[in-house]
């Protein structure tokens, strides 16, 4: 069935989007809630939020040229549901977010666009969806409608909704090639020479492999491998030159990030092992105090063993932080080297009175009494 036949039925679905209270419009949670109530599959509920879209968020033509791709998620989408009004990186932004919490797979895809038969000087920004089994691509920018004498003209356009890869891509290409969903992705030279069919002499790329494993990479190696795909498929123009730029500075930034993270991280194990240490001077001055007094008042031999059970427990915990610290700065090794010898330091004075303390049950109650008088307990340690 053609895509053309295909949108002549979507009068009904364009009619209840419309239907959506004004209430139920201000987060994309609530526009999401309103979508899984109302529509059934995953190709309704995408023809719901490309409609809605269309129909309620006006294309900001005064900031047409204020595309910023540094802008936190958060921004693009509270800001047209706010103000009724977005470019490109909105609309996508809102398409985006309302579809991964409708529970369809979506992806915000960065690139330029040709139009007439010239790339674009600025960058775009659009989607992909999965729907059913199949990736296809949806632009709610263009599909909203069109520029005309300065004005915006609202009309759906349905040539970019629920677009085969195969053909958006003699109008839209990614930076990185990942996201044209194609098995035989073009470069940047043939999309400036209009020679977008897909050529099965050249490699095959499995994109679907290739997605899943960029879903399981950590930030960096995602940033790593799309600068290596961007630079593979040709820096032909300032756009893509900037994206690569904006890439490999981010990829600087979450290094630093994690620098900073790691070092709070062994900081804050190391005040925690601090912490530990000192808790265990305490409890054992509780206990040493309490055996230069000979037990008294007097408690069950259970509770004398669990004082300086207490103690070895803490010890205990104080060791596994330590270990965790990893590559530590030169200032925290001193430091976690100094308590380390001050928590193996207490280690043993615990071991030696966990060995009394053995001996000291084993004996009757008689002979327990001539055992204090054996050896004098550690006077108290200080922290």
């Amino acid at each position: 069935m053609s895509q053309k036949a295909n949108v002549s039925n979507f009068s009904s679905i364009d009619a209840k989007a419309l239907k959506l209270p004004d209430s139920l419009t201000k987060t994309t949670d609530d526009i999401s809630k309103y979508i899984i109530q109302n529509f059934r599959t995953d190709r309704e509920k995408t023809r719901a939020i490309f409609s809605w879209l269309a129909n309620n968020i006006q294309y900001d033509i005064d900031n047409m040229f204020g595309i910023n791709l540094y802008e936190s998620k958060e921004d693009k989408i509270n800001k047209p549901l706010k103000s009724r009004k977005g470019i490109c990186e909105n609309y996508a932004a809102l398409f985006n977010d309302i579809c991964l919490k409708s529970g369809i797979k979506s992806f915000v895809i960065e690139g330029y666009t040709k139009q007439n038969g010239f790339a674009d000087y600025l960058p775009h920004v659009w989607c992909a969806a999965l729907i059913d089994t199949s990736w296809f691509m949806f632009d709610p920018t263009w599909g909203s409608g069109y520029i005309n004498g300065g004005k915006f003209v609202k009309k759906i356009n349905n040539e970019y909704f629920q677009t085969m890869p195969s053909t958006l891509i003699k109008s839209h290409i990614p930076f990185d090639y990942l996201w044209q969903f194609l098995n035989y992705p073009i470069t940047n030279q043939q999309f400036y020479e209009g020679k977008t069919f897909q050529n099965k002499s050249r490699p095959y790329f499995n994109f679907i492999d290739s997605i899943q494993v960029y879903e399981t990479q950590n930030r960096i190696d995602q940033l790593i491998s799309s600068s290596y795909r961007i630079e593979t498929n040709g820096v032909n123009n300032s756009l893509i030159f900037d994206r690569l730029y904006r890439i490999k500075l981010e990829i600087e930034t979450v290094k630093l990030e994690i620098e900073n993270e790691r070092r709070n991280k062994n900081i804050d194990l190391y005040n925690a092992t601090v912490e530990n240490y000192n808790d265990a001077i305490n409890n054992f001055n509780v206990f040493l105090q309490y055996r230069n007094k000979q037990f008294k008042p007097m408690q069950s031999d259970q509770a004398i063993q669990k004082m300086i059970d207490t103690v070895t427990s803490i010890l205990k915990e104080a060791n596994s932080k330590l270990i965790q610290i990893k590559n530590p700065d030169k200032n925290i090794e001193l430091l976690i080297s100094q308590l380390n010898k001050s928590i193996n330091d207490l280690s043993i004075y615990v071991k030696e009175e966990q060995d009394w303390l053995i001996r000291y049950f084993s004996k009757s109650k008689e002979k327990r009494n001539s055992m204090f008088y054996e050896k004098k307990a550690t006077g108290v340690l200080s922290q």
